[in-house]
C-alpha cells in the first residue's frame, strides 16, 4: 500500500463549523508501532510504507464555520419536537454540501487535485446519540459529499458498532492507539470537545488493553451557561477569561458532582442528549437559587469539567495503569482556566497538550476519520470492542462511490 491521500472531516457537538484535514498516509492501518508515542513529534513513523509501517502526515487543515442560520438551525434539531423528517432530511443535504465544499477547500490549500484523493471519512453532525435504544443519527449526506468532490466518501460510521451492541463510541480511539502507543509510557489521550473523552493506551499495549470513554461534559456546559449569561451573543468563555475572574462555588459543584453519569462504569458514551439545554436550565435554576454570580458560574462549570476527568482518571484507571502523562485535545486544550483546574486535578501526571508536542489539536480528530475512512476501504475494522463494549470489532461506515469511480 504506496502512498495515497485521505480527507477526514469533523463536526463536533459544539456545532462551532467543519474541521477538514488532508493527510498523506503509507502502509497498511493496522499495521502501525506506534507513530508519536513517547518521543515523537511529526506524526509520521519512522518507517515508509509497508516495510516500516503506517506512517500519516499532515498535509493540510483548516476550519470553516457553519453560517449563522445553519448553526441556528442544526441546535433547533437538539429538540426531536423540532426535529421533524422534511427538517432534518433537508439539513442532511445541506450538510452534505457544505461538507464537500470543505473537502475541496483543503484540497486546495493543499495543492492536491480531488481526483488524487482517494477517500474522504465524514464523522458527520450528531443530533441524537442513543446507545441503550441501539440508535444514532448523524447527518450529512455521504453520496452528496461523493458526487460534488468526485471522491469515494466514508459516512456514518457509528450504526456497524451499535449493530454488534456497542456504543458507537467513542470511535477516534483506534486511531489513537496507531498513531500513540508507545513501548515505555502509558498515556491518557483527553480530547475536550463539546464532551470530554480519555483513551488509556497502557506501555507496550495491544489493542485489546486499550480502554476509553466519555467523562461526561467538556465545552458543553460552559458554552450553554454562557449562551444563556449574553442572551445567545457569545457561546463560549474565549480563552476561559471570565471563569479566570471568578471563584468555584463550592455548594453548586456539588450537586453538579452528583450525577449520575460519572458513576457509571466504563465503557459509556453520553451527548447533549444529558448534558444539553435542559441541564442547562436546570443549573441556571440553581444558580438563582444560589445567589451565584456570572464569574462564579462560568468557574464553576470550567472546574466541573476538570474534575470529571480527574474523577474517571482515579476512579477507572488509576489503579489498574498509572499515567506517564496526560495529552490533552480538543477546543477546551485552549481554554488556559480549564488546564489549570485540570492540572491540579491530575496531579502529579504532566499534562501537555497537543500543540506542546508538535501536533494539532484542532485537526486531530479530523486526522482519525481520514484514517478511518482508509480501515474501511481496507476492509479492516476500526473500533475497539474493550473500547465500545461490542461483542467484535467492526468494519465501520457506509461508503458511497461517485459515478466513473473505484474505491482505489
Amino acid at each position: 500500500m504506496g502512498k495515497r491521500c485521505a480527507i477526514g472531516l469533523m463536526s463536533g457537538t459544539s456545532v462551532d463549523g467543519i474541521d477538514a484535514a488532508l493527510v498523506e498516509i503509507a502502509g497498511r492501518p493496522g499495521e502501525s508501532s506506534g507513530l508519536i508515542g513517547a518521543g515523537g513529534t511529526t506524526g509520521e513513523a519512522a518507517g515508509d510504507g509497508p516495510d516500516g509501517g503506517l506512517s500519516v502526515k499532515l498535509l493540510a487543515f483548516l476550519n470553516l464555520p457553519y453560517p449563522e442560520d445553519t448553526r441556528q438551525a442544526i441546535f433547533r434539531l437538539f429538540d426531536p419536537a423540532s426535529a421533524t423528517v422534511d427538517k432534518v432530511g433537508e439539513m442532511n443535504v445541506r450538510l452534505g454540501k457544505l461538507y464537500a465544499d470543505a473537502a475541496l477547500a483543503v484540497a486546495a490549500k493543499a495543492g492536491i487535485a480531488p481526483e488524487a484523493v482517494s477517500v474522504i471519512g465524514s464523522h458527520g453532525q450528531t443530533l441524537w446519540h442513543a446507545p441503550e435504544q441501539g440508535y444514532t443519527v448523524q447527518i450529512g449526506e455521504g453520496s452528496v459529499i461523493a458526487e460534488l468532490t468526485g471522491i469515494p466518501c466514508v459516512s456514518d460510521f457509528r450504526p456497524a458498532d451499535l449493530a454488534a451492541g456497542g456504543q458507537g463510541a467513542p470511535l477516534v480511539p483506534y486511531t489513537e492507539y496507531l498513531l500513540y502507543r508507545s513501548p515505555e509510557e502509558t498515556l491518557l489521550l483527553q480530547n475536550i470537545g463539546g464532551i470530554g473523552n480519555i483513551t488509556v493506551i497502557p506501555a507496550g499495549a495491544d489493542s485489546s488493553q486499550v480502554t476509553a470513554f466519555d467523562t461526561g461534559p467538556g465545552n458543553m456546559l460552559i458554552d450553554g451557561v454562557m449562551r444563556r449569561l449574553t442572551g445567545g451573543r457569545t457561546g463560549m468563555d474565549e480563552g476561559g477569561r471570565l471563569a479566570a475572574t471568578g471563584r468555584c462555588c463550592a455548594e453548586l459543584l456539588e450537586r453538579l458532582q452528583a450525577e449520575a453519569y460519572y458513576r457509571l462504569q466504563p465503557p459509556k458514551s453520553t451527548g447533549r442528549e444529558l448534558f444539553g439545554d435542559a441541564y442547562v436550565e436546570q443549573l441556571m435554576g440553581w444558580r438563582q437559587e444560589l445567589g451565584v454570580s456570572d464569574a462564579d458560574l462560568v468557574a464553576t462549570v470550567t472546574r466541573l469539567t476538570a474534575w470529571s476527568i480527574g474523577d474517571a482518571y482515579r476512579r477507572f484507571v488509576r489503579d489498574r495503569h498509572p499515567a506517564h502523562r496526560m495529552i490533552v485535545g480538543g477546543g477546551g486544550s485552549y481554554n488556559p482556566t480549564l488546564l489549570r483546574d485540570l492540572r491540579e486535578e491530575l496531579a502529579p501526571v504532566p499534562l501537555v497538550t497537543q500543540e506542546e508536542i508538535g501536533l494539532s489539536s484542532d485537526a486531530k480528530e479530523a486526522v482519525a476519520f481520514a484514517l478511518l475512512a482508509e480501515c474501511t476501504l481496507a476492509g479492516l475494522p476500526g473500533s475497539l470492542p474493550a473500547v465500545t463494549g461490542a461483542r467484535h470489532p467492526a468494519v465501520l461506515g457506509k461508503l458511497s462511490l461517485p459515478y466513473g469511480r473505484s474505491p482505489r
